[in-house]
């Protein structure tokens, strides 16, 4: 006999058969990831259809593998306050490719799809005000993309005698060094570590 979820599970997936690639139950939450083009399609139902009755965006976040061609997971995540049931959904895109915003579904997703914009790079038609909203204005890539480095490209700092904030490239000072990795406290133990060879033992009977 089935859970309530397996069963909302199997309902789901027959309704929207023509939008599911891949149905599953993880972590006692339903995760559906459904192709692009039938994304915002398969979204209204979830909020319309009486069974389902997801009222709530909770989030929209992202995921970024850049080793596969469609190389970004849209994920997002809705909530069911009368029924008490959660689900996720996933689509995902390229660099180039836009996803349809749900901004007409639930308003709140237009904070959502701007910050994964902004972080990604994942363009949403339909939304009107697609702007940055983490970063600072004329910030120039999408930091949690893999391929981002962690350093960044421009630093801001306080110039004092221009009297205001200025960017500039990022200048790592610090030279490199070659370190090897061993424990400074020699000889507290008794038995010898790697780079115990350091230390400078006593000879036998000095005090």
């Amino acid at each position: 006999m089935s859970t309530p979820l397996e069963g909302l599970l199997e309902y789901v997936a027959a309704r929207q058969k023509d939008a599911v690639v891949k149905s599953e139950i993880a972590l006692g939450e339903l995760v559906f990831t459904v192709k692009r083009e039938k994304a915002h399609e398969f979204i209204a139902f979830l909020k319309a259809d009486e069974k389902c009755a997801f009222q709530q965006l909770a989030s929209l976040c992202g995921a970024d593998y850049p080793e596969r061609v469609q190389r970004f997971d849209v994920i997002y995540n809705f909530l069911s306050l009368t029924l008490n049931h959660r689900i996720r959904v996933i689509v995902q895109t390229d660099e180039k490719t836009h996803v349809d915003s749900i901004i007409d579904l639930y308003p709140a997703a237009g904070w959502f799809e701007r910050e994964m914009w902004d972080m990604y790079g994942v363009e949403f038609d339909g939304n009107p005000d697609l702007r940055r909203i983490l970063t600072d204005y004329g910030f120039e890539g999408h930091p949690l993309r893999k391929d981002f480095p962690l350093t960044g490209f421009v630093e801001l700092r306080y110039d004092n005698e221009k009297g205001r904030i200025v960017t500039e490239p990022v200048k790592l000072m610090q030279d490199y060094r070659n370190f090897d990795f061993v424990s400074p406290w020699e000889g507290m133990t008794g038995v010898q570590l790697p780079g115990d060879e350091k230390a400078v033992k006593p000879k036998a009977g000095a005090k």
